[in-house]
Formats: structure tokens, C-alpha cells, sequence
């Protein structure tokens, strides 16, 4: 049986979360929609980090710059902090520091990169969201 919607395609599933999280994450959102709430800017960033990662370039081009000189800092401050307790220090920093939507919808998308490499538990969200952004993109 066919679609009545054609498959929209991981690229463009993470080019619409991206469109999404601009303009829902702006302070005086002047059209009819609202800002997006602090929760769901949460959730549509990790997705956006998955379909970031799934889509490949030029999607994953900031991020792996932005990961690899946040993981060489920090392994050079305290060289006992593995990718797993950096990603509980991010989730940490994201429930008790005050931010604004497009900072949470960033800081999001970076925790997606770590718990994508954490492995373990967190390892396995990271596995299930790029699986949720594939399956929402065909």
C-alpha cells in the first residue's frame, strides 16, 4: 500500500527539526504556533542529534567539531572522567542550570554526540533515538 505522504528522508527529517528548533525556540514568536516548551525543545533536539547523525554530512560537521574539542578539554582537565560521566554532568547541567530553549535545544543536541559514544545504558537511548528519527524520516 502507498503513502499518501511520500518518505520525507532522514536529511530532510533533521533540515525540518532544525527549521523546528529555530523558529519554536525563539523569545517573541510572532505567528500563530507558540514557543516550544522547555520539554519538548528537549526531546526534538535529541531527535535532531540522531538524525544528525544518521544523515551524515553536512549535518554532523559542527557537532564532531564542537565533540572532539569538548571531549580533548576535558580529558585533559580530569583524565579520570570517562564519556559516560560526562554525559550524566551534561544531563546534571541540564536539569539544575538555568537556560534558555535555544541553549537547551544545543546543549541537546551535543548530549546526543556523547551518549552516543558512551555506550551502556546511555549508549542504548542514544540507539533507540537515531532508530525513532530513522523510522519518523521513512
Amino acid at each position: 500500500m502507498n503513502s499518501v505522504i511520500p518518505p520525507l528522508g532522514i536529511v530532510s527529517f533533521a533540515a525540518v527539526l532544525t527549521a523546528v528548533l529555530i523558529l519554536g525556540t525563539r523569545e517573541n514568536a510572532q505567528g500563530k504556533a507558540k514557543s516550544l516548551g522547555w520539554w519538548w525543545v528537549l526531546f526534538l533536539s535529541l531527535l535532531a542529534g540522531a538524525s544528525y547523525t544518521a544523515a551524515g554530512w553536512p549535518f554532523n560537521v559542527v557537532p564532531k567539531l564542537v565533540m572532539g574539542d569538548l571531549v580533548g578539554f576535558v580529558g585533559a582537565m580530569l583524565p579520570g572522567l570517562t564519556l559516560p560521566g560526562l554525559a550524566l554532568l551534561l544531563m546534571a547541567f541540564l536539569a539544575w542550570v538555568k537556560l534558555t530553549r535555544r541553549q537547551v535545544a544545543v546543549t541537546g543536541i551535543i548530549l546526543f554526540y556523547i551518549l552516543a559514544g558512551a555506550g551502556g545504558g546511555l549508549g542504548t537511548l542514544a540507539e533507540r533515538l537515531h532508530a525513532v528519527a530513522q523510522n519518523l524520516a521513512s
